[in-house]
């Protein structure tokens, strides 16, 4: 600005990028973000933050692309909610979701797709599933789904 002519304080420039930074970074996102595929495999861990256990949310699509995360302290239906509902809201629906036997993001899961009305398979490896199908039980339309997950 000075080469300009112009004389600016730097608390000037601080209250400039304080107000036009946000608005850069909307445009910015929905001009130049990159897709993500429509599979996702989620999880959640618990790990140290500053000495206090939380809760890492997390979704990667195929190839191994950050779809979002959240940092919680409880891990519950609410929690799971707000994860998704963030995750979906930057980048659509997901046609397929991996995840492990989570109750509470399996719950959060069902809920978002009775309250849209859409169809979301959701796939529970055969690791975290307890037990192994029988050969009757993977005759079954649903079970067959998860089947593509267990170990031989």
């Amino acid at each position: 600005m000075e080469e300009r002519g112009v004389t600016v304080d730097h608390s000037t420039v601080s209250r400039w990028a304080i107000r036009f930074l946000p608005l850069l970074e909307n445009i910015f996102r929905k001009k130049y973000k990159r897709s993500v595929g429509r599979s996702w495999r989620m999880d959640e861990t618990y790990i140290k933050v500053k000495g206090a256990w939380k809760y890492l949310y997390r979704a990667v699509d195929k190839e191994g692309n950050t779809i979002n995360f959240l940092l919680t302290a409880k891990r519950d239906k609410a929690a799971a909610m707000r994860f998704f509902k963030k995750a979906i809201k930057s980048n659509d629906m997901p046609e397929n979701v991996a995840m492990d036997k989570s109750g509470a993001s399996k719950a959060a899961l069902d809920q978002i797709i009775k309250n849209n009305d859409i169809s979301i398979v959701v796939k529970i490896p055969q690791q975290y599933r307890g037990t192994r199908p029988s050969g009757s039980e993977v005759n079954n339309k649903t079970n067959a789904r998860i089947q593509i997950f267990s170990i031989s």
